[in-house]
């Protein structure tokens, strides 16, 4: 048996007893429930329990009494029950019922139910002369049930003559369908190996193809294993691989268990399993009323392992070999020395039914350290004998064997033999296992020997601190089961796999498949892939052989998906809301939905669609496109409706060819055009009239749309020049006043070394001539501090003098040993005479007099 199953507490002191060849029943009711599993025993057990006033139900497990411990407290309440186990003892102050792990029932002629659990464990070599002890002396004032195998029969009526026999018939049945290969192991199912190593390669298999597998093997935690049942329960995972420790102590459900093997190393040899075993296991499938089924795997490890014909009658029809002999060691020895103490611990059996068991490890921990002169020296007198036998007695939680487990008896001994474990002594030892951190096998190793410690913590007259320290251990045993489970899932479970196995069946159309608010496809919130755009992409995490199921899934429901994205898109589009520019591109939630394309004008660019969107149906896209392009023509209309109006007027014919050219290149130059050579000097005074209604200023320097000078006027007119090749340094975002770049953006002039905005040039030269104007001087000091509150040196706004007509005169040197501050630079215009007129247009008074009433009749 494992480890876990070992003595889970010490012995509390029996009550005298009569010899064993009678069987004395203490005056009670003795009852002996027996059948195959799923009889409903236990819960018998549990009715009984609660309808008498006191009890005690002694379980092979400390995870059935924890389970057990807390139906009870739901119906009695937590303050009248205890449980008691070697790891862990609840024991409220007056409590009636007690659950308890076998080794820790308490014999109390003042119980008035008793129980006994799995009570066939009485052949089992490891434990069985517990059970055996329990079985024989363990009374109810008022009724005794020992619960069992039917193959225990024969027993009860030679060693518990008086008892009632009771059998229960299985609620439903078990049939055997053969082999199958795990790739057609149906759902709900069990795996049992016998070994860890295989018990891995199955999880890892199952993970690979149906999603993963619950893991229960004897090695876990009460903790962990209660995780990974509860996982499976709960359909996380449709499958559940486990060593032979699912035979006992778990309600599942279990529609099938398949065999991985049909032999197993018992701690002595390889040997096949018995029937019983095989039908204990086989048991699990099927509960209440549902029949279950039981088979082998087909090719597991490169075997094929096949029941025989008698091994499927035996398990289908419940009937196996009676037991003819039960372990026995004496349960209460002479502790006058440790030569005694082995002697009767070795005695033979009282009756011819009893059989001395194989030596377990407490007996052979004893014998070995008992030879071990140091050792031996100092255990002396009877308190040392028997305190010596209880450390003995401490399981090994580790499985490391005699030799190891020996030496570590040893040393607790050498703390023990003079009293008290010290708390910093024990809280330490605690502490160095309390890592959470480590594979399966180091976390394994941790839980294993935490729970050492925590049976240590747990006797009062080990540790002084008891109740601290067996709560710190159970603290730590909890953060390392914790931390196990996670990682036997996080290696076994692929969630996605599972959720799409478990919903999708043969049909993945019955997969509840939905789209998140980032875009994720999720089936159960668990995520295989995203949309990008209208094209669905496989989570790149999703292993090889899940790619194509995936894609299955994502198919039958991506119609709808994109159905419901397109109504967003064109919502979101319509509500000018998520939607944007990038470059020349449409993008939405980081997804390019359409491109811009050169059309017949510059103002005037097409719309293409991103090719994803053919995924849509007819409809869907068709709304997409007249909301993309309906999303288009207000962003022109706002950004660029200056630039519209000229490229209007420039085919309007009563424009005039002069005026509609100049209006094209104003278009096309993003409505800024340097006024040399423009073509302004071939207007006349009504085309004239009519470019500054169409909002154009004409300047010193420049001709420009004030309007399109704004930063969303410029990025629009300059991504539409990309479209049709005219590459041009890209405006700055906020159309800053200066800006240092070699090659000035559309709406800046350049000077020398710095671009300074167009307006911005036209306001500072206007300045400039008001100053001249207003001093009437020919010569004029220009102030250039509003140049500088633009960020434009010094240098920049001389430039920009000089190319307004402006010429500089720089004031003489002062005389020699003359002091004082130096003449500033003086400024004359003097217009150039190829441009006639550089200074800025004023606007004339209204004509008057006689011939301009003449004009005004004329013109009507």
């Amino acid at each position: 048996m494992p480890a876990t199953f070992r003595h889970m507490a010490p012995r509390i002191p029996a009550q005298p007893r009569k010899s064993a060849h009678t069987g004395a029943n203490g005056g009670g009711v003795v009852k002996a429930v027996l059948g195959p599993t799923n009889t409903g025993k236990t819960h018998l057990a549990i009715e009984r329990l609660c309808a008498h006033s006191s009890g005690a139900i002694g379980f092979p497990l400390r995870l059935l009494a924890r389970e057990v411990y807390d139906r009870v407290c739901a119906i009695k309440g937590a303050d009248n029950v205890a449980l008691i186990t070697g790891e862990e003892k609840i024991e409220p102050k007056g409590a009636r019922w007690h659950l308890c792990t076998v080794e820790a029932m308490p014999s109390r002629p003042d119980l008035a139910f008793v129980a006994l659990d799995e009570a066939q464990l009485s052949a089992d070599p490891e434990r069985g002369h517990v059970f055996t002890d329990r079985l024989l002396h363990t009374r109810g004032r008022e009724e005794t049930m020992l619960l069992g195998s039917s193959t225990l029969e024969p027993m009860i009526k030679a060693l518990v003559p008086e008892a009632e026999i009771v059998t229960r018939p299985r609620f439903s049945t078990l049939t055997h369908v053969g082999a199958k290969k795990l790739s057609r192991i149906p759902p709900r199912s069990a795996i049992v190996a016998f070994s860890a190593e295989k018990v891995y390669v199955m999880a890892e298999m199952l993970r690979r193809f149906r999603g993963g597998a619950a893991v229960v093997m004897g090695a876990l935690s009460p903790q962990t294993r209660n995780a990974q049942v509860a996982m499976y329960q709960a359909g996380e995972v449709d499958y559940l691989v486990a060593t032979d420790a699912v035979g006992m102590g778990l309600n599942l459900d279990v529609h099938h268990v398949a065999f991985a093997g049909l032999s197993k190393f018992d701690g002595h040899r390889q040997r096949r399993l018995t029937t019983a075993e095989m039908a204990q296991i086989a048991g699990r499938a099927g509960r209440h009323q549902r029949d279950g089924t039981f088979g082998t795997l087909a090719g597991a490890g490169g075997t094929n392992p096949e029941f025989t014909d008698e091994e499927i009658y035996a398990i289908e029809e419940h009937r196996f070999p009676p037991l003819t002999r039960l372990f026995w060691r004496e349960a209460e020895p002479r502790f006058d020395s440790l030569a005694t103490l082995i002697e009767d611990l070795e005695s033979l059996p009282p009756r011819p039914e009893l059989a001395t068991p194989p030596q377990a490890i407490d007996l052979a921990v004893l014998k070995r350290l008992a030879e071990d002169v140091d050792t031996a020296s100092s255990v002396r007198g009877k308190r040392a004998v028997e305190r010596f036998w209880d450390v003995c007695r401490l399981p090994d939680f580790r499985s490391q064997g005699e030799e190891t487990h020996s030496r570590f008896v040893a040393r607790l001994w050498q703390d023990l033999r003079h009293g008290y474990l010290g708390a910093d002594y024990v809280a330490q030892a605690i502490a160095q296992l309390d890592n959470p951190s480590g594979d399966i096998d180091t976390l394994q190793a941790r839980i294993s020997a935490i729970r050492s410690w925590a049976y240590i913590a747990q006797r009062p007259d080990w540790v002084l601190a008891k109740d601290e320290m067996s709560a710190r251990a159970r603290a730590v045993e909890a953060r390392l089961s914790d931390a196990l489970h996670a990682r036997l899932t996080e290696r076994f479970v692929n969630r996605r796999t599972a959720v799409l196995m478990r919903k999708a069946g043969a049909d993945a159309s019955l997969l509840p498949v939905r789209l998140s608010d980032e875009g994720a496809v999720l089936v159960d919130d668990e995520p295989i892939g995203h949309l990008e755009g209208f094209r669905f992409v496989v989570d790149p995490l999703a292993r090889a052989e899940d790619r194509r199921l995936l894609l299955a899934a994502a198919e039958r429901h991506l119609p709808g998906l994109l159905h419901n994205r397109a109504k967003a898109l064109a919502k979101a589009t319509r509500e000018s809301r998520g939607i944007e520019f990038e470059d020349t591109a449409l993008v939405w939630q980081d997804t390019v939905v359409a491109k811009l394309e050169r059309g017949r004008t510059m103002l005037a660019p097409r719309l293409k669609p991103d090719v994803a969107l053919d995924r849509l149906a007819p409809t869907d896209k068709a709304e997409v496109v007249a909301a993309l392009d309906g999303w288009l023509q207000t962003q022109h209309q706002r950004h660029l409706k200056p630039l519209l109006a000229l490229d209007e007027a420039s085919r309007d014919p009563a424009s005039g060819p002069e005026l509609r050219a100049l209006l094209l290149h104003l278009v096309e130059a993003g409505g800024v055009l340097v006024r040399e050579g423009s073509g302004l000097d071939r207007l006349d005074a009504a085309q004239r009239q009519r470019l500054k209604k169409l909002g154009v200023r004409i300047g010193a320097l420049d001709l420009f749309l004030p309007n399109a000078l704004r930063p969303g006027a410029m990025q629009a007119w300059h991504r539409l020049a990309r479209i049709w090749g005219r590459p041009a340094p890209l405006p700055p975002e906020t159309m800053q006043p200066v800006v240092h770049a070699k090659i000035a953006p559309a709406g800046y002039r350049r000077l020398g070394n710095e671009s300074l905005r167009v307006d911005l040039a036209e306001k500072l030269l206007q300045a400039a001539h008001a100053t001249r104007m207003a001093t009437k001087a020919r010569r004029v000091f220009l102030d250039p501090a509003i140049a500088r509150s633009m960020n434009l040196s010094t240098a920049a706004y001389a430039a920009l003098l000089r190319a307004g007509g402006f010429r500089v005169h720089m004031g003489r040197s002062l005389p020699e040993k003359a002091f004082g501050p130096p003449h500033p630079p003086l400024w004359d215009w003097r217009p150039s005479r190829r441009e006639p007129a550089t200074e800025p247009e004023r606007p004339k008074p209204p004509p008057t007099g006689a011939f301009a009433a003449l004009a005004e009749l004329v013109a009507r």
